[in-house]
């Protein structure tokens, strides 16, 4: 058990990026399930090959996160003029790194579903930052 004296104490900011990683953590679970289900469909059921399956799969998770993060993650008032090439961008840099990984980690013998996993948690950091700090920044 930790000792409430020993423990360094909690900041409002702190807790408050902590709930909103969270929450973007969550909202990008909902994309990742749409993406596995085009990454098995085009790779197991199709055969395509894993890299550019992962990359169709992550466009397509990146359009449901892209509405979850602006209207629920975010709450940005930032015009979809300027947010929405933002986000394009950043998910083109995601989808093309996410295959990439997926597709080397696939030819060095590694499962595809396991390189996928490797590359979404990478893919997922980068992502909050970008879309925190760049996409959806406070104005506050």
């Amino acid at each position: 058990m930790i000792d409430k004296r020993t423990r360094p104490p909690s900041s409002p900011l702190l807790r408050q990026l902590n709930s909103q990683f969270l929450r973007f953590a969550a909202a990008g679970a909902v994309g990742t399930a749409c993406h596995y289900l085009v990454l098995l469909a085009l790779s197991a059921g199709a055969g395509i090959a894993p890299g550019p399956a992962a990359a169709c799969g992550a466009l397509v998770g990146a359009i449901v996160n892209y509405w979850l993060n602006r209207n629920f993650i975010f709450r940005s008032e930032r015009r979809h003029a300027e947010a929405l090439p933002r986000f394009a961008a950043m998910a083109a840099f995601g989808a093309l790194l996410n295959g990439l990984i997926v597709g080397g980690l696939a030819h060095l013998g590694l499962h595809f579903l396991a390189a996928q996993v490797c590359a979404t948690l990478l893919v997922l950091v980068l992502n909050y930052l970008m879309s925190k700090k760049w996409i959806f920044p406070s104005h506050k």
